[in-house]
């Protein structure tokens, strides 16, 4: 038997969405937006606004297309049913080799570097003890999934409630401070004092807020194994993109409440601590950088869990390497155990690469995380092109307006990657990559 067991659930498929998206990036990217805008809390707001369209628009088209399409993979699936199975197969390779399992390399890394922060370590980032736990970070959580799956899926539920607990209560506590001491007030009169001469940063702004956003389209991976997928998954995308956006726009007013703009940008990353410090005293930080490394491995949890199902998808479909080995089902752990063991060792590989990166072995190399972002992107428009084409059954606001929405948040993330001055080494690598899968594909 070759067919997963669906044992997921809609709170698991939230979980994915909210838990995935929200990582460490979040707690540090206020002072980012706000810099970009010169300091303008209007902007910055319309910037977290348009930054979010590419996420809540992009998950209402990918619900539509869930509540249709329902194989192994859900952007395999829809790629394939959309441009064909060769399309598909290449759009899977390359979400597992170039996407996927760079993300978890690095997300290993990063959850490794704020608990050596936790623990006063002077060299965070490269300390020996830093590398070690990464290891020991990605390996617990590849037997963690591969051996106990629905444990995971609680894993993911559970990372996701405790991060959101810090950015409620900042959002909560700092909004309701704000308006008392004045200090909201007095950033919007400034903000609304000079828009007219500051919206030229904007753009750069909502490029910033769109990176914040990307994970959201990680659940669908988990499609297969979703209990009555075609009902609960597009709830989820749903449901949990709107989470993240309010999640996002109540912590950035509770930052903005406690520090006056100005002094957000001066502060940079610091503006966290501080503004938790003002609000719940001093401990507040090391709390806080808790509650991050709780926050990042459940993002790592997520991108596993997704990890794990790509080489799979392609094997079930007779593609990739090894595909008779690759899809087989554990009978006790109704699992891919081989596909699992495949995946873990391919980002290890890279969780070594990003070592000799870091302490430039070879050099120092672009972020593999930077890779495939303006490639995948450039992958929604053609899906949502094709939605539009072919879903002829929808209203004019299904069918034409939330994917034309979708597509322009999508376009502002491109317009950021073409931006890049290293965007045709990205394109290269890139290509490489899809001309490299082409190697094990059978038509």
């Amino acid at each position: 038997m070759n067919t997963l067991e669906k044992k997921y659930g809609l709170y698991t498929a939230i979980a994915m969405v909210v838990g995935v998206v929200i990582g460490s990036g979040v707690f540090f990217k206020a002072d980012d937006v706000l810099t970009l805008t010169n300091g303008n809390l209007i902007l910055a707001l319309v910037a977290w606004g348009l930054g979010a369209f590419s996420m809540i628009f992009g998950s209402l088209v990918f619900a539509e297309f869930a509540h249709r399409i329902e194989k192994s993979n859900g952007i395999v699936d829809y790629t394939e049913e959309a441009y064909g199975n060769k399309a598909g197969y290449l759009v899977g390779w390359f979400n597992w080799i170039l996407y996927f399992s760079p993300l978890t390399a690095i997300l290993a890394w990063v959850s490794s570097m704020y608990t050596m922060i936790l623990m006063g370590s002077d060299d965070p980032a490269n300390s020996v003890e830093t590398w070690i736990i990464a290891a020991v970070y990605m390996i617990g959580m590849y037997l963690i999934n591969a051996f106990s799956p629905k444990l995971a899926g609680r894993l993911q539920v559970g990372t996701t409630l405790i991060k959101l607990i810090p950015l409620v209560l900042i959002g909560v506590v700092g909004i309701f401070s704000g308006l008392i001491n004045g200090v909201t007030m007095s950033n919007f009169s400034a903000a609304a004092s000079d828009i007219g001469s500051k919206s030229g940063t904007i753009a750069s702004a909502v490029v910033a807020t769109a990176f914040a956003y990307e994970g959201w389209i990680i659940a669908i991976t988990i499609n297969s194994e979703i209990k009555d997928s075609k009902k609960n998954l597009p709830k989820a995308l749903t449901i949990g993109a709107f989470i993240v956006f309010l999640t996002y726009i109540a912590y950035f007013l509770g930052i903005s409440g406690v520090l006056s703009t100005d002094r957000i940008v001066i502060e940079a990353d610091n503006a966290v601590s501080i503004a938790a410090s003002s609000m719940f005293g001093s401990i507040a930080a090391s709390v806080l950088t808790g509650f991050v490394v709780i926050s990042c491995l459940g993002t790592l949890n997520g991108l596993v869990l997704s990890t794990i199902r790509l080489p799979y998808s392609l094997a079930v479909r007779n593609q990739g390497p090894m595909p008779n080995v690759l899809k087989e089902i554990n009978f006790k752990t109704k699992m891919p155990l081989k596909a699992a063991v495949f995946s873990g060792a391919v980002s290890m590989a890279y969780l070594l690469l990003w070592y000799t990166s870091i302490n430039e072995i070879w050099g120092r190399y672009i972020g593999l995380d930077e890779i495939p972002i303006v490639m995948v992107y450039g992958l929604y428009v053609f899906l949502y092109i094709w939605y539009m084409r072919e879903f002829r059954d929808l209203n004019m606001l299904k069918r034409f307006v939330i994917p034309i929405c979708a597509l322009a948040g999508s376009l502002v993330i491109l317009y950021g990657g073409i931006t890049n001055p290293s965007i045709g080494l990205y394109l290269l690598i890139s290509v490489g990559i899809l001309l490299m899968g082409l190697i094990f594909y059978r038509k």
